[in-house]
Formats: C-alpha cells, sequence, structure tokens
C-alpha cells in the first residue's frame, strides 16, 4: 500500500504543554511531530517545480538541436533528446506526480486534521468551567473544528502551490538570466510589482477573513444553542423569535462576506492583470534579442513557455492566496477564543494520589470574580465518613462550596485540604477519582445506557453495571428501552442529554454512575429532586446503604431528604449561620425550624397551605 512507503504521522502524540497565544508560536506547537513529512513534502513539490522548468529547457533544447541538424535522418539526428523525453515523460514524471499526490492527500491531509484537533480538544477540555459556562458550546466546537481543518488545509496548500510556484520562480530566474540579464531584469522589476500587489492585500484580507470566521462561528453557537433548547423555545413559543435572532446573525455573517468577497474580487483582479503582463512583455523581450542575434528559437520558445506558465500559475496562486489568508484569518480567530491558558492547572509536582480523610474549608472566600460574595469566611470541617448536609435558601452558597470543593472553581481566599492536603496540591484528576457526584442537573451523553452508567468506571464488568442500576432502580425501566434503529435495553442510545428519559430515569442512572463508581467522597446534589415519592423512598433505601462508610455532602431544599444527616449545615448569603442535628436545630427555633415549618409537601421556600 501506498502509505507504507511514506514517513508516517502519529496524529495523537501529546502536545508539548499548552498552546502559544502568537498565531506562528501556536502553529508550530500543533504541528510538533510533523515537521519532518512537512519537511518532505515541501522537497517533492520543489522537484515537481523543477520539472516544469526542465520540461521549458528540454524544448528550446529541441528546437535548437533540430535547426542546428537541419533536415536529415531522425533515429541519428535526435536519439538523445528521444531518449530523455522518454524516461522523462513516460516514467519520471509519472512517478515523481504519484509520489507528490501521496504525500499531500495520504500522508498529510488524514493525519494533520485529527493531530491538530487532539490537541486543541484536550486544551480546550482542560478550561475551568468559568470558560464553558461564557461561550456556546456549539461555538466552541466550531472553533476547534475550524482551527483544525484551516491549518491542515494551510499547511497542504503551502506544500502543494506556495512551495511549487517558489521553485517555478526560481529556476525562472535561472534560466531566463541565463538568456539574458535583459530578460532577468523583466523578470524582477514583475516580481517586485508581485510582491509589493501582495504586500498590500494580504493583512486587509486577513482581517476580513478574520471577521466572517468570528460572525460564522456565532451563527453556528446561536443554531446549537437554540436547537440544544428546543423543547423551551416550543413551549413558550418562541419560534419567531429565535429565528428573528438567528437572522440577525446570519445578516452580520453575510455582510462580513459581502467585504471579504467584494476585497478578494479586485485582489484576484490585479493578480491576473500581473499574471499577463509578465508573458507578454517577455516575449516581446526575446523577440527583441532574436532580432538582434543574442537569443535562438528554442530561447522564445522556453521564455514564452515559462511566462506562460508562470501567468497561469499567479491565477492559481491568487485563488490559493485569498484561501491561505482566509484560513489564517480563521485560525488566528480560533485561537483568541480557545487557546487562553487555562484558569486551573496543576501545581508543578503536584500529588497524583489523594488520601482519605476529613475535608476542610478554611476561611474559604469566592465571588466569581466579583464583587458580590458566594461565600465569605466559609469555614467547616467535616469528618471522613459524616454525613452532612447544606441547607439554604436558593444562592446562599451551596452548590459554590460543592463546585470548589471539585475545583470546578479555584477558591479566591482561604484554601480547602482533603486530609490535611491543600486541593491545589492534588491533581485534579487525583481529586475527583475521590468524589462520586449526583447532580440535579443530569448529564447524559448520546450513548447507550450501559455506556453512561460504566462512566463512572470504565473497567466495571456487565454484571457490576447491572448491580448499580438495580441499587438505583433504574434496571427495570433500561430494560424497557428502545431507540430509532431498534436497540434495546443497555444497549438503547439515550438521545442527546437523555432526550428520550424522563427527569426521574436520567436520575437514576446518573445515581448509578455514582454507586459504580464507588468514591470515598459522595456529593449528592437534589439528587432525588426528580423522583415521584415512590421511587424516591425506594431510592433513599438504596443510598443508605451506598453511603455506608463514605463521607456524603448532600444538598437539598426537600428537607425531609436530609432529616438523617449526622449534620445539617445552614448557609445564608455565603456564611454558616446554623448547624447540628435535625433535632437540634429544630429545637433551636431559628432559621432551620423556620425553613421546616413554612415547609409543604418538603419543599424549602414553599409556603405552607
Amino acid at each position: 500500500m501506498i502509505r507504507n512507503w511514506l514517513p508516517q504521522i502519529d496524529p495523537f502524540v501529546p502536545a508539548d504543554g499548552p498552546p502559544p497565544q502568537g498565531l506562528w508560536p501556536f502553529m508550530r506547537w500543533a504541528l510538533k511531530g510533523a515537521e519532518p513529512a512537512i519537511a518532505l513534502a515541501c522537497a517533492v513539490t520543489v522537484l515537481v517545480g523543477l520539472t516544469e522548468v526542465f520540461v521549458a529547457r528540454y524544448t528550446a533544447w529541441v528546437i535548437d538541436s533540430a535547426a542546428a541538424a537541419g533536415p536529415g535522418e531522425f533515429w541519428g539526428a535526435f536519439w538523445p533528446q528521444i531518449l530523455v523525453g522518454v524516461g522523462f515523460y513516460l516514467l519520471f514524471r509519472p512517478l515523481l506526480f504519484l509520489f507528490d499526490a501521496a504525500v499531500s492527500g495520504v500522508m498529510l491531509g488524514p493525519n494533520l486534521f485529527p493531530l491538530v484537533m487532539a490537541r486543541i480538544n484536550q486544551h480546550t477540555m482542560g478550561h475551568s468551567m468559568a470558560f464553558f459556562e461564557n461561550d456556546f458550546a456549539g461555538r466552541l466546537s466550531q472553533k476547534a473544528n475550524q482551527i483544525a481543518r484551516s491549518l491542515t488545509d494551510l499547511v497542504v496548500e503551502v506544500t502543494d502551490v506556495i512551495v511549487y510556484s517558489l521553485a517555478m520562480f526560481a529556476g525562472a530566474f535561472f534560466i531566463l538570466g541565463d538568456v539574458s540579464w535583459r530578460l532577468l531584469l523583466v523578470f524582477l522589476v514583475w516580481g517586485l510589482l508581485y510582491a509589493a500587489a501582495l504586500r498590500y492585500f494580504i493583512p486587509r484580507v486577513q482581517a476580513r477573513s478574520a471577521k466572517r470566521a468570528g460572525a460564522r462561528t456565532q451563527v453556528i453557537g446561536q443554531i446549537v444553542d437554540t436547537l440544544s433548547n428546543i423543547s423551551t423555545v416550543k413551549l413558550f413559543a418562541r419560534d419567531h423569535d429565535e429565528d428573528r435572532t438567528t437572522r440577525d446573525t446570519l445578516d452580520v455573517y453575510r455582510q462580513r462576506s459581502l467585504d471579504f468577497g467584494e476585497l478578494s474580487a479586485v485582489f484576484r483582479m490585479v493578480l491576473m492583470t500581473l499574471g499577463g503582463i509578465l508573458p507578454m512583455v517577455s516575449i516581446l523581450m526575446a523577440l527583441f534579442l532574436f532580432s538582434r542575434g543574442q537569443a535562438s528559437a528554442g530561447d522564445i520558445a522556453m521564455t514564452a513557455m515559462m511566462t506562460t506558465r508562470l501567468a497561469m500559475l499567479t491565477n492559481r496562486l491568487g485563488r490559493v492566496s485569498i484561501q491561505i489568508f482566509t484560513q489564517v484569518g480563521e485560525i488566528e480567530d480560533g485561537v483568541g477564543t480557545l487557546a487562553p491558558p487555562h484558569a486551573i492547572v496543576d501545581r508543578p509536582g503536584a500529588q497524583a494520589q489523594a488520601d482519605r480523610g476529613p475535608i476542610r474549608f478554611d476561611h474559604v472566600g469566592f465571588a466569581y470574580g466579583g464583587e458580590s460574595r458566594a461565600l465569605r469566611g466559609f469555614d467547616l470541617t467535616i469528618a471522613e465518613g459524616e454525613k452532612i448536609a447544606l441547607v439554604g435558601a436558593s444562592g446562599a452558597g451551596k452548590s459554590t462550596a460543592v463546585s470548589l470543593l471539585l475545583r470546578l472553581h479555584e477558591v479566591e481566599q482561604g484554601r480547602i485540604t482533603l486530609a490535611g492536603t491543600d486541593i491545589r496540591d492534588l491533581t485534579q484528576q487525583a481529586l475527583r477519582r475521590q468524589i462520586a457526584v449526583v447532580r440535579q442537573d443530569t448529564a447524559m451523553f448520546n450513548r447507550s445506557a450501559m455506556e453512561n452508567i460504566r462512566y463512572g468506571r470504565p473497567d466495571a464488568t456487565d454484571d457490576e453495571v447491572f448491580e448499580a442500576a438495580r441499587r438505583a432502580a433504574a434496571h427495570d425501566f433500561i430494560l424497557d428501552l428502545i431507540d430509532g434503529k431498534g436497540r434495546t435495553g443497555y444497549d438503547a442510545r439515550l438521545g442527546e442529554r437523555g432526550v428520550k428519559l424522563s427527569g426521574g430515569q436520567r436520575q437514576r442512572i446518573a445515581l448509578a454512575r455514582a454507586i459504580l463508581k464507588d468514591a470515598p467522597i459522595l456529593v449528592l446534589d437534589e439528587a432525588t429532586s426528580a423522583l415521584d415519592s415512590e421511587v424516591e423512598a425506594e431510592i433513599q433505601d438504596a443510598l443508605q446503604e451506598v453511603m455506608l462508610g463514605k463521607t456524603v455532602v448532600a444538598i437539598a431544599h426537600r428537607l425531609s431528604t436530609i432529616a438523617a444527616m449526622d449534620r445539617i449545615i445552614v448557609m445564608d448569603q455565603g456564611q454558616i449561620v446554623e448547624q447540628g442535628s435535625h433535632d437540634v436545630l429544630l429545637a433551636k427555633q431559628g432559621l432551620y425550624a423556620r425553613y421546616w415549618e413554612r415547609q409543604s409537601g418538603g419543599f424549602l421556600g414553599q409556603a405552607a397551605e
């Protein structure tokens, strides 16, 4: 196979550190490891370009040889030219073009895209939650695809067209200069005009390309955001409003595209004009030299062939230049979005293994980067194996405390320790392996039920997955699942974000995932909020078993679900105002007692009837 003849690019070699911010350093970072293959592609393209120079020189040799020999025996006079032509046209040139095509289509194209995409994706996934909360998921994915596709196309086009053009220009420089310095002067003056045109248009095309790329990704982000929330759009009858918003973003994209298209058209016209000037003036100069006896008929033919080929190449080069500048603009646009440094990083020498032990919030302050404090002087120690509940009105800081424990956000003041170790001295992977989380807003992948549950522990056996599902009261409904392609049970796909399941079914699968993970710390963030009373009672029994021997942090507005916890922490405006067991807090007749009294049906903040 052709691929076995070529150097291999490993598209999944990890990147060397974070991506640089500058365009060219970023490109070197993204393509590191592929340099030998790119260098080979350039070398092969140079040979291909020089074959065009050889064709012109060969033509001149044949014409001048024929003119010198005059009419006579065919083989006797021309056998050297015939042998050279047969070897070149029937053997060397076809094999060289095959190799050139294989280098671009087999070695570079299929490998560079996954190489760049894998590195961009790895860096993007390392961003903090704040990064993802401030952007469209669709826009971010479009940016990653934009960078990988544009950089791949850029490399292929540079090696295939730009290097080829440079080889042609270099060859033309030598063979025209060999005829006469006057021909060389024509070529050099033309080259300066061509360079001046590129110098003028390149930054302008690049800037407009970046604006067009940004507008296009905004369109994609808007559409993905609408489709991701299509049920809300339909329930609130906002179809026309969303359509109008999409049209507005499309109109911005249209205007940016018109600006880019107008400038591109003028640019191509200038390059076409310059391309026409070169053969016209060069052939006239060659004819002038011939009339003076300073050039042969072969020189005229060679000049005509070479400059006409360069004029045709100029047209192609114009089109490719626009594409290249477009790709550079799109890469810059994507780098600005995805390549900023991570807000949360592992410290040098961070521990890859976390110990079991108490959790301590030591005078923690956090304000999401603003002035409004989500947590203020928050002090809390949770003993190993202790089961606590965080209670408070919305905005009291409960979820913030859990997010900081998981390092989804970074502590702004104070510190959090696990077994006496600052969690910032642990790798993020080591920390999160110690914690299993079931959230109110459950996350499902558009994969099978089996894959979604096994996400908690990838090496789990099927029987272990089944047992976790049974303990989460999910096994029976999973067996009844069927997707659009006829897959059933644990093989059935759940749809994007689990849309084919009810809220209670999604939470039971999320709970099964956490049960399977079997981490020493269990975080329950409204874990049973979407369940009906019968299923909740069933799962509460399972949770009692699951929580044995684990440190548990539960957030619940339904106070009846956490009344049996070892300790209840009552929060208000980012601070702890009360703590103790359910009975102790009721006896205090404080904020927790008022919450309890106001509840109807067990929900915090709902007025009693």
